[in-house]
């Protein structure tokens, strides 16, 4: 029985990757200067990146609807999909879940099968790629939902932002932890933690974030055959350097995506932000 793979825009998946496995991609809002659009499709990272940088410019999001699910998924179904399992960033930081599992009770919850990531960007993409790995080997939905499961519980993300300030006024971290950026011009360190954003450490300059930004992902690899993501908000250079980095301290790594962030996940963190995804080999899988 075939299973279709489907997410939310904000994976992140790199096109080839979306295109090789066929996996669905619906798209969260971004609403730009009034204006609202589809993530990708018509409001880039660029876009925003530039709404940003511009005083009293403000960039929200919104999930897409649950009819947006609907349409997705009865499109995999009549293309010849016997089962669904889509998969989508955190509950914690986004209602984009919630509008699939009321599509998923619309379609059938015996069709579709509806996981809440707790993660965002490449740490939902790499548990996307598992399960549509898994699905073009064959894997029934069971199976399919169980591998993206255990990727995504394994994996971890971190990231620094030139200023919490965006997260703080999306509502995606605490006004207390806010502060965290402003004292004495630190330089916080965040992470992914039980579907949140969390503070984890702070260093002083921007050259020591990134230096802990490779620490915490070599030891979050734990050994060879780690798949790693780098992804920025306008910052090219900054993401180039960390993936050079990440290469050389990592041993063994099985495949490394370099992306910038879209507009989703980018009007949160804001330009200059940067930030890494590491999956571990599941044990046995390891060279």
């Amino acid at each position: 029985m075939p299973v279709a793979v489907a997410t939310d825009s904000t994976a992140y998946l790199p096109a080839d990757v979306v295109a090789s496995y066929g996996i669905e991609v619906v798209p969260l809002y971004v609403v730009l200067a009034g204006h609202s659009g589809r993530e990708g499709a018509e409001i880039t990272p660029g876009d925003v990146a530039r709404a940003l940088t511009t005083r009293g410019q403000q960039v929200s999001t919104s999930r897409p609807t649950p009819g947006d699910f609907v349409a997705a998924y009865r499109r995999r179904l009549a293309e010849g999909a016997d089962r669904v399992v889509s998969i989508h960033l955190s509950a914690e930081l986004s209602s984009t879940c919630d509008a699939a599992r009321l599509a998923a009770a619309q379609v059938g919850e015996h069709v579709v099968t509806v996981l809440d990531s707790r993660s965002a960007a490449m740490g939902t993409g790499f548990a996307v790629l598992a399960a549509a790995r898994c699905a073009a080997e064959g894997g029934d939905a069971d199976e399919v939902a169980a591998v993206a499961a255990r990727t995504a519980a394994r994996t971890r993300t971190f990231f620094v932002v030139d200023t919490l300030e965006h997260l703080r006024r999306g509502g995606r971290i605490g006004s207390a932890a806010s502060l965290l950026g402003t004292a004495l011009a630190v330089k916080p360190v965040l992470h992914v933690a039980d579907g949140q954003v969390v503070p984890l450490e702070r260093v002083r300059t921007s050259a020591r974030a990134l230096a802990r930004l490779v620490q915490r992902a070599a030891e979050a690899a734990g050994g060879p055959g780690a798949s790693l993501a780098v992804h920025h908000l306008a910052a090219p250079d900054r993401a180039s350097k960390l993936a050079a980095e990440l290469q050389r301290a990592v041993p063994g790594v099985r495949e490394l995506f370099v992306s910038e962030l879209g507009a989703a996940i980018g009007a949160h963190v804001g330009p200059g932000a940067v930030g890494v995804v590491v999956t571990p080999a599941e044990v046995g899988d390891r060279g």
